[in-house]
């Protein structure tokens, strides 16, 4: 009889691959609650269920689900996890290999304290799978309710429990971080002293985002002179799947010109439905003499496997390591965002 397998970590696998394959997110969340419910189980009760035929009694195990632990508690590879490792086995998109093969990281990712959904230690174990040096924990601000943003307090609360993991994952570093919403006058959803003492500051226009040209350039110019923001996050605000969001009105040269002068790094944000900045933006970006950084944006841990669809672009746009803040070195990375 073959040796029993680890039904959580299938079922973790599964929910992984699905992720990376843009799968919808009610079948990601299936084998994510399932994996859930099954580590909280006693020892031995996983395999006494199974045996009992009483496993889809349990919270958050269906059929499927309950089909996968069987199979892996036999010692076989669930046959939903066969069908999707070769996919797995290959870049989620062509092109940029030599680009993503430098970058050290990824400055733009979400947990469950916001609205990803994974747990911030699950994230981290994942960049490093990955070989990430450091991944930036950039949860919301509190004025996204929507996506249960952070308040002060909460913000305070996350930043002890990253120095916990941190003490844990060596050497991967989990650096501390925000998405931070741009208010309508440019000014930042967050305490300013809160922002300084944080290592990466991604600010982002997530409201009123078919403002004037002539209003949202100063918005945007205005945020990226605050000494607390290290990156200009999808700085169109385009959605270029499904119904689609057109990108937002602004003066490029002068808000490039700001990120150069105040050393803010323009994203190149990865996620497949954003795409942000389009082409000519990220040209007119690196021709104005800014430094980019390539970001997945990702809101769950398959979705850290998404820079190569960044890197594929800024390659095109002929965007070499150079001017990527996420091919240097933490040192050298924190010695930037500190100056």
């Amino acid at each position: 009889m073959a040796e029993p397998r680890d039904p959580v970590a299938d079922l973790r696998r599964i929910a992984y691959l699905l992720e990376r394959a843009q799968e919808p997110t009610y079948r990601v969340r299936a084998f994510r609650t399932a994996a859930a419910t099954a580590a909280a189980l006693p020892p031995g009760e996983l395999r006494h269920r199974t045996d009992a035929g009483t496993l889809q009694e349990l919270p958050g195990i269906g059929k499927v689900t309950a089909g996968a632990i069987a199979e892996s508690l036999a010692g076989a590879v669930p046959v939903y996890l066969q069908r999707l490792e070769p996919a797995g086995e290959q870049p989620v998109a062509p092109g940029g290999e030599g680009l993503r093969a430098t970058l050290r990281g990824d400055l733009h990712t979400h947990s469950d304290w916001s609205d990803g959904g994974s747990p911030i230690e699950e994230m981290a174990v994942a960049a490093r799978a990955l070989g990430h040096d450091y991944i930036a924990l950039t949860d919301h601000s509190p004025r996204l309710t929507v996506a249960n943003g952070l308040t002060a307090q909460r913000l305070r609360d996350q930043l002890r429990v990253v120095a916990d993991i941190n003490e844990r994952l060596a050497p991967v570093r989990i650096l501390t971080g925000i998405e931070v919403d741009i208010n309508a006058d440019g000014t930042l959803d967050q305490d300013q002293d809160l922002l300084e003492s944080l290592d990466i500051v991604v600010a982002s226009v997530h409201s009123k985002l078919r403002m004037p040209a002539a209003e949202m350039t100063p918005r945007m110019v205005r945020a990226v002179a605050n000494p607390a923001v290290d990156i200009l996050g999808h700085c169109t605000g385009r959605m270029v799947a499904g119904r689609g969001r057109p990108e937002s009105q602004f003066d490029a040269d002068l808000v490039f010109e700001a990120c150069r002068r105040f050393g803010v790094a323009v994203e190149v944000n990865c996620r497949p439905e954003r795409l942000d900045p389009p082409r000519r933006l990220l040209r007119a970006a690196v021709e104005a003499g800014c430094v980019v950084s390539i970001d997945t944006d990702a809101h769950a841990p398959g979705q850290l496997e998404w820079q190569p669809y960044g890197c594929a672009r800024a390659q095109e746009c002929g965007i070499g390591p150079d001017v990527v803040v996420n091919t240097w070195t933490v040192e050298r990375l924190l010695a930037w965002t500190r100056a």
